[in-house]
């Protein structure tokens, strides 16, 4: 069923009685083309993109629990590529470009709203960096505006600038960054996918990886074995465990990281911003709720929970930037499973073993790169060749020092 103004009003008339379950829920087959592991944002995006651009759709998508019900449905929802590394900036381009197309590629509403991305700074030094940022964005075809501190009260007037601890001295602006509804990217994904006939199997845990003379030709699962010519992880924050089935260890680290949201308000902040003396991030949901995060807890854990120091200090954070907050109340918060890189930057790209790709080490930026992340993984798994603009996201990158090193992006071991 396609969705439509046509569609909506011909099932107002049937009493809505007519709408279609939005995917199938199929018995496993015996074999596939393409087993994904993982149905979250990127393996989701990864079935569309394989069917939609390669025309390979014996697929099938393997959840242990619900679709979306890890780190895409877990996040504060921002999209953003306001990128300084060349490594970086053309992907997450790609990754914005294909956001602003989304709802009609998936025909579906995703709530894409590109409200803007403001990130504050509080020093010339500070200033100086984010200049030299917007320079490197511009000159890949990336927006950006650096702002001075009357422009950023004109558009934030809420914020402290007289009397704070760290005076808000201007702000780099990219005006097509904003946010998506997370839960609303992985239904149309899975939706998208399943039309072109690809399987999501839920409540599908794979317990182990099948190898014939070291190749990857199959999965071990709570509903039985699947062989597969190709088996693609994109687990997040998994990724360790999953690679271990394999015999494989990544170099990553797996850490939580909190997200929290207020009660509901009144509209109070139309754009998405960022703290510069601390590391905070808000914005406000369509519901009201005031969605805002910051640092990972700095330990190593699978937990989706996390820990009370990490919640006092974006608390102090945000009430360093914006002291109104102090007034709102917090309604809940969450936590997601980071696959954190050692540089900061994502991998993308086959493995050791034959017939394994690897999707992992998306530190902070997950969700803002799903599209891209599906787009470029497919493109692997299809052509056996990195898209152009993955190029540099190579697993063997740590051995040959050929890092990616987006500072704020990723685990920073020196810091944590």
């Amino acid at each position: 069923m396609r969705y439509s103004a046509f569609s909506l009003l011909a099932q107002a008339f049937r009493g809505h009685k007519g709408w279609t379950p939005a995917w199938r829920d199929p018995e496993p087959k015996a074999e596939y083309d393409v087993i994904i592991i993982g149905g979250g944002g990127h393996g989701l995006a990864t079935a569309h993109y394989l069917a939609s651009r390669h025309d390979i759709t014996n697929v099938a998508v393997l959840e242990k629990g619900y679709l979306g019900s890890g780190n895409v449905g877990r996040n504060t929802t921002i999209i953003r590529s306001n990128y300084l590394l060349p490594g970086n900036t053309p992907f997450y381009e790609l990754s914005m470009k294909l956001w602003e197309g989304l709802e009609q590629d998936l025909n579906y509403n995703a709530m894409v709203s590109q409200r803007g991305v403001i990130n504050l700074y509080h020093s010339d030094a500070q200033r100086d960096a984010f200049a030299r940022r917007g320079n490197a964005m511009r000159l890949a075809g990336v927006d950006s505006e650096l702002l001075g501190q009357e422009q950023v009260r004109a558009m934030l007037p809420y914020l402290d600038y007289d009397n704070a601890r760290f005076p808000v001295q201007g702000g780099l602006l990219q005006r097509r960054g904003g946010s998506a509804r997370h839960d609303a990217v992985a239904w149309g994904y899975a939706r998208a996918a399943d039309s072109r006939g690809v399987d999501m199997l839920q409540n599908c845990e794979v317990t182990g990886i099948t190898m014939v003379g070291g190749r990857a030709v199959g999965v071990e699962t709570s509903r039985g074995p699947i062989r597969a010519k190709k088996i693609a992880m994109a687990v997040a924050g998994n990724s360790g465990r999953v690679a271990a089935m394999a015999g494989l260890r990544l170099p990553i680290e797996t850490h939580v990281l909190q997200a929290f949201v207020s009660e509901g308000l009144k509209p109070l902040i139309d754009t998405v911003v960022t703290f510069g003396a601390g590391h905070f991030y808000i914005s406000q949901s369509d519901k009201g709720g005031l969605v805002f995060g910051g640092d990972i807890d700095g330990y190593n854990s699978y937990a989706q929970r996390g820990n009370l120091p990490v919640i006092e200090d974006v608390m102090e954070s945000a009430m360093a930037l914006w002291p109104g907050l102090g007034r709102v109340r917090m309604l809940r918060h969450w936590g997601g499973v980071m696959d954190m890189s050692m540089d900061g930057s994502p991998i993308i790209d086959t493995t050791p073993v034959d017939g394994l790709y690897l999707n992992s080490g998306w530190c902070y930026g997950g969700f803002k790169a799903t599209p891209a992340s599906g787009f470029c993984f497919a493109h692997l798994i299809a052509t056996g060749e990195p898209h152009p603009v993955a190029a540099a996201y190579r697993l063997d990158r740590f051995a040959t020092g050929r890092l990616i090193d987006e500072k704020g992006a990723g685990a920073q071991p020196n810091l944590h």
